[in-house]
């Protein structure tokens, strides 16, 4: 995939519908830039419209699900994550555990889905929400999920508050869409992603970008209306059920330490409420990450880790970064990296 930095949500779009006619790549259209697979077409045409190739917004953030028993295991992931037909989150893979790691891992997953795939998931693993929140649920070795149910935008008839206001839009014009909710997004002045797919159309707000202080935002409500109505005119009915929202929870002893670390390895920014631990990718391509305080050390490699993929000539500078913000090279090609605490970290191509 190849990033385009450019000046607004419509220059985005505008690409998207050049590129209709060599069959609807996957296209993710934000307020600064958008990213398509990196073909011939998709080249020339983004040179047509003079956008310029960022290889910072080459890379993607994936996870691995460590199990003894992954047969035994992937049914519940598969359940509680559902399937990612819109290919917009992190894959994630079960692999073998090679030894026991029985203590709680420091890395966990927040998911948030419709409210009616949320009941299905949790009555066919059979298991009872849990945790402090009332929503954990574990596999069989452990490995926990928080599972979240969204609720209705307020104002809205099309959308939900996934933590991020999103809808869906099925359509066989998927780029005539994005094209009318870009134009709709740059003249409110409210950021978008807007993520085109052969099925269709997905409009998110990003997470907690709906909202403010009071809950939902009367101007992010206003323009969540006029993307309904944009829609109805096109004879549009918006479908919630492939929807969903991903980030992972990283627990640590010195948070300040840890969150660095991954800021700098990811090139993501801090999220600047007080209240809030957050780190964000700036252009809102992979997950958010945020952090929670650890009363005590927990001295075991976890089950779950993360996999970072850039392109070739990028790895060996976020190697060096690493180390220099408290990482430690574990193993090399691919490189098996360790944050200050332990978490880990694959760097690949």
């Amino acid at each position: 995939m190849t990033w385009y930095d450019a000046p607004s949500h419509a220059a985005g779009a505008a690409l998207a519908e050049r590129l209709v006619q060599h069959g609807m790549p996957d296209v993710d259209i934000r307020s600064t830039g958008v990213r398509v697979r990196a073909t011939e077409e998709a080249q020339l045409a983004a040179a047509e419209l003079g956008l310029t190739a960022n290889p910072a917004g080459d890379q993607t953030l994936d996870v691995v699900i460590e199990a003894a028993d992954p047969a035994a295991v992937q049914p519940f992931w598969d359940t509680v994550l559902g399937p990612d037909l819109l290919r917009r989150d992190p894959k994630f893979a079960v692999r073998r555990l090679a030894e026991p790691r029985p203590l709680r891992n420091r890395i966990h997953v927040d998911v948030v889905r419709p409210a009616a795939a949320v009941d299905e998931a949790r009555a066919v693993t059979g298991r009872e929400p849990s945790g402090a929140y009332g929503v954990m649920l574990p596999d069989d070795e452990g490995n926990e999920v928080d599972l979240v149910p969204g609720d209705p935008l307020p104002g809205t008839t099309d959308w939900l508050a996934l933590f991020g206001a999103m809808t869906f839009y099925p359509t066989s014009a998927p780029a005539h869409l994005a094209t009318k909710v870009a134009e709709l997004a740059d003249a409110a002045g409210v950021p978008l992603m807007i993520d085109v797919r052969a099925e269709g159309v997905v409009i998110d707000s990003g997470k907690d970008r709906w909202e403010d202080a009071d809950g939902a935002d009367p101007k992010f409500v206003a323009l969540a209306t006029r993307i309904e109505d944009a829609a109805k005119e096109l004879g549009l009915r918006a479908d919630p059920a492939p929807l969903r929202f991903v980030q992972f929870g990283i627990d640590a002893l010195d948070v300040p330490a840890v969150r660095a670390f991954w800021v700098a390895l990811l090139g993501y920014a801090e999220d600047e409420r007080p209240h809030l631990s957050d780190i964000y990718d700036p252009r809102r391509l992979n997950p958010v990450l945020f952090f929670q305080q650890l009363e005590e050390p927990r001295q075991q490699r976890n089950r779950i880790r993360f996999e970072l993929a850039l392109p070739e000539d990028a790895v060996a500078q976020r190697v060096r970064t690493a180390l220099s913000t408290g990482g430690r090279v574990l193993s090399e090609k691919p490189y098996l990296v360790a944050d200050p605490e332990g978490n880990e970290v694959l760097i690949g191509t």
